[in-house]
């Protein structure tokens, strides 16, 4: 995937997760587009970890583990942030 790809991707699944976990998250456009880059990436890596496959492209099982991995960002930052 190319970069303008993740930035897409991120954007699309930073806005799935602010929908999933609304509340005082990071705001902004930026900052929901890196919090679905970074979520595909620690995604991408649980996923080959686990055995569950990569972040390959624009389909179902990528957007899945993106969402987790954002998910787990995003749970990860409002604990820090307690």
């Amino acid at each position: 995937m190319g970069i303008l790809s993740w930035i897409i991707m991120g954007l699309i699944v930073g806005i799935i997760v602010k929908v999933i976990m609304p509340g005082t998250g990071p705001g902004g456009i930026i900052t929901t587009i890196l919090l679905g880059i970074v979520g595909a990436f620690i995604g991408g890596l649980l996923g080959t970890y686990l055995g569950l496959g990569s972040i390959t492209g624009f389909d179902i099982h990528s957007f899945g583990l993106a969402i987790v991995g954002a998910l787990i960002v995003l749970l990860v930052y409002r604990f820090i942030r307690k």
